[in-house]
């Protein structure tokens, strides 16, 4: 390690150390270049610099200080991030400090600065091993990369050598493709054919599958067991692959033997639809032997409904695998609500279904006959005993709640729930024409026809009040909470009960009460008489036919609802029509017997009860009906409607003979000297609209007829010599006659006075005219 050569920089002192003896021979440790040399003239180095180092010279104890407590969980964010803002402070100066060491160790410094003069060949070869030795990390790094730098040299030229040769594999490629095209295309149309080839086998085999099915289905059908195969639900598949069999020799005609085959498939598939209809037929009768025997023996209500619904539902879907085969011969004809599918089959299915229908039909009407027939029994008594409008109510909620529970397990056992269709291949219809009975949600007629008898011996207020009942209860949903299912079974009973059975019957109760009381009423000579009315009520002193007409309308409008109250009704038609008819007899009777009955006017008599009947039609707004009947209320708008706009152009007219009665049609545009028409446009039925125009007629005449006689009255007591007396004496009878038809009516009465004092201003401007 240490060479002689290293101490011949150091030069010759005069006080040397003697030579000292010789060693023994052998290895010895060359002495220190580190010693200094010995003599009176020693080497002078400079001193090292004081290291400043605090001396502890106190032994005392150190100073207290006082330890910070942890912050709290909320301050728990802010500790962490000022942690971590200190660690990456301090990472930062660790960093800061590796990099200042690594230039001040990269730092060359300059031989003459660091070597001394008198040492100058000693101190340059020891800075240059020191260079060598700080560098030899980065001079192998630098090896490494001239390696590296030659190794991807070698990767490269590799590289490219195989693309090189991937290029001209691809040029041999594509030489070969367009060499072996035709080649490939005839290998193409091999495939191709091998594929058509598979497809015509599979469907070969395919349809050797329906011919093959038949041998198999027949013998299982024909067997000495074979009824019972329709308890489990394997019957199933046989009934699907008869009907798919069917369906491929149908579309299939030009196949071989295909008829025949059709033949004997509907042949099969009849006989396992009998099957079917057999078992449950079977079924049915075992649970009806023993349900039947304990309700009839049972006199419980409770007992009974439990043995009839919950029990019996039981008991029939024990037989599940039935069951299952019956639902699936219903689902191929119908779907759920009941409605046709357009199948092959259906006709051969849906008579098999109608079948059922019949017999569970008939079966359950056996069984139940017991409950219904005391429900019936229960009703005629309370109807006999009780109110029967109180009886009907309870009949109606009962068959209600047994149609609800009938529906359930009508559902149950054939999965369908019928609606209201008139499709005549509908399942709805199919139930129908099995009428027994049975209340059910299809048959209701059953409920009709007990309540029949009772309403047309009652009142018709009371049919009235529990058409009201009904409609009410049943018809209108007060709020969405309501909308139950049973609510729903209700509303559905209800429209149908109401439109196809009680509103018929209504309309019969209604027009025999018609015939009754107005068309075949005794016109008695006292009722033709106008008495003063009172002043609430416009109508106390009308015709006793004009009453019972009002009467009659407001029921009906009470009974019915709006949409079926209209005026166009044929009940409200035969009302206004045969009320009209009964008006003109009185007139009639009035005119004959005016000798002897000088009161009242008939023309008056006529305009005060068609007004009452006009304003009782508008007073009820085609199904508003009052609480009180109002005075005249509607009078404003029946004369806006029945007098022209212009009365003295019309009166000059009509005294002109230029103007017919028919001028004063609603909605005249009538002038002086001009002739109108009736408009022909008709907003509603041709039937009210002819009985509106025959009381608007009425009214016109009767109207024209009493203004125009009173006006000549007026007009000749006006031009007489004794004109002042007379004339007093005519305006007095004229007050008092329409006091007594319209008193505590102002508006009526100045309607009508001031259109007869047109018309005898119109007479004697005509007269002056003439003059």
């Amino acid at each position: 390690m240490y060479e002689d050569s290293w101490y011949a920089f150091v030069p010759d002192h005069v006080n040397k150390r003697s030579i000292a003896a010789p060693q023994p021979s052998g290895h010895r440790r060359r002495e220190s270049l580190l010693q200094q040399p010995n003599g009176t003239k020693q080497f002078e180095a400079e001193p090292l610099p004081e290291l400043f180092e605090d001396v502890e010279t106190n032994n005392d104890p150190p100073e207290p200080t006082l330890t910070r407590r942890a912050k709290s969980y909320s301050d728990f964010y802010h500790v962490v991030r000022a942690q971590l803002s200190r660690d990456a402070t301090a990472a930062r100066k660790k960093r800061r400090r590796h990099k200042d060491r690594i230039a001040e160790a990269l730092v060359l410094a300059k031989p003459e600065d660091s070597v001394d003069r008198r040492e100058p060949y000693r101190f340059r070869t020891t800075g240059d091993e020191l260079l060598e030795a700080s560098q030899h990390e980065y001079l192998l790094y630098g090896q490494q990369l001239e390696v590296t730098e030659r190794h991807l040299g070698s990767l490269i030229g590799a590289a490219n050598g195989a693309l090189d040769l991937l290029t001209s594999l691809g040029d041999s490629f594509r030489a070969v493709e367009l060499q072996t095209t035709t080649f490939q295309a005839q290998c193409d149309d091999l495939v191709a054919e091998e594929k058509r080839l598979q497809v015509l086998a599979d469907e070969v085999g395919t349809d050797l599958h329906y011919y093959a099915y038949l041998d198999g289905v027949t013998r299982r059908l024909n067997a000495p067991g074979a009824s019972r195969l329709v308890d489990h639900e394997n019957f199933g598949e046989i009934l699907t692959n008869l009907d798919a069999c069917i369906n491929f020799m149908a579309v299939h005609p030009t196949y071989r033997d295909a008829e025949s085959y059709l033949a004997r498939y509907q042949a099969l598939l009849t006989k396992a639809l009998h099957l079917v209809e057999i078992g449950l037929t079977n079924h049915l009768n075992r649970v009806s032997a023993e349900i039947g025997k304990q309700i009839t023996s049972t006199t419980s209500d409770a007992a009974r409904h439990a043995l009839a619904y919950g029990r019996y539902q039981d008991m029939i879907l024990e037989a599940d695998g039935l069951i299952a085969n019956v639902q699936r011969v219903i689902g191929y004809c119908y779907d759920s609500a009941g409605h046709a599918k357009n199948t092959r089959n259906f006709d051969s299915c849906s008579d098999t279904a109608t079948n059922l229908f019949a017999v569970y039909l008939d079966i359950r009407d056996r069984d139940v006959r017991p409950i219904t027939q005391k429900d019936v029994d229960v009703f005629k008594k309370e109807s006999a005993d009780m109110n029967a409008e109180t009886a009907s109510r309870n009949f109606i909620k009962q068959c209600y709640e047994r149609c609800f529970n009938e529906s359930a397990l009508f559902e149950k056992l054939f999965a369908i729930d019928p609606q209201y269709s008139t499709d005549s291949k509908s399942a709805y219809v199919a139930v129908k024409a099995q009428q027994k009975q049975l209340v059910t949600s299809v048959n209701i007629a059953p409920i009709a026809a007990t309540l029949q008898p009772v309403l047309q011996g009652s009142e018709l207020q009371t049919v009235c009040n529990l058409l009201g009942w009904v409609t009410n209860e049943y018809l209108i949903f007060e709020s969405d909470d309501e909308e139950t299912r049973f609510a729903i079974n209700c509303h559905k009973l209800t429209a149908r009960l109401l439109f196809e059975h009680l509103w018929p019957l209504t309309d019969v109760s209604f027009e025999a009460e018609v015939t009754k009381s107005i068309t075949k009423a005794v016109i008695a000579p006292e009722s033709l008489k106008i008495v003063p009315s009172n002043n609430d009520a416009s109508s106390s002193n009308a015709h006793p036919i004009a009453k019972r007409s009002l009467e009659l309308l407001a029921m009906y409008d009470q009974a019915m609802p709006k949409e079926r109250s209209q005026k166009s009704s044929p009940v409200v038609y035969k009302i206004v029509t045969e009320t009209i008819s009964a008006l003109q007899r009185a007139e009639a009777k009035l005119k004959t017997n005016k000798a002897a009955i000088p009161e009242p006017d008939p023309d008056l008599f006529m305009i005060k009860n068609l007004l009452i009947l006009k304003n009782g039609l508008l007073a009820l707004e085609i199904g508003d009906v009052r609480s009180q009947p109002a005075a005249m209320q509607h009078f404003g708008e029946i004369w806006e409607t029945l007098s022209p706009q212009n009365w003295m152009g019309m009166v000059r007219g009509i005294l002109g003979g230029s103007l017919s009665l028919g001028l004063w049609s609603s909605g005249a545009q009538a002038n002086g000297g001009t002739t109108g028409k009736v408009s022909q446009a008709k907003s509603v039925s041709a039937v009210e609209q002819d009985a509106s125009e025959r009381l608007d007629e009425l009214l016109r005449q009767s109207i024209y007829s009493f203004t125009q006689r009173w006006g000549t009255l007026l007009t000749s007591a006006a031009s007489s010599k004794t004109g002042g007396s007379n004339l007093a004496a005519i305006e007095k009878d004229l007050d008092e006659k329409l006091k007594a038809a319209f008193g505590g009516q102002p508006e009526v009465l100045g309607k009508l006075k001031e259109a007869i004092h047109i018309n005898a201003q119109a007479q004697k401007e005509a007269k002056d005219q003439k003059k």
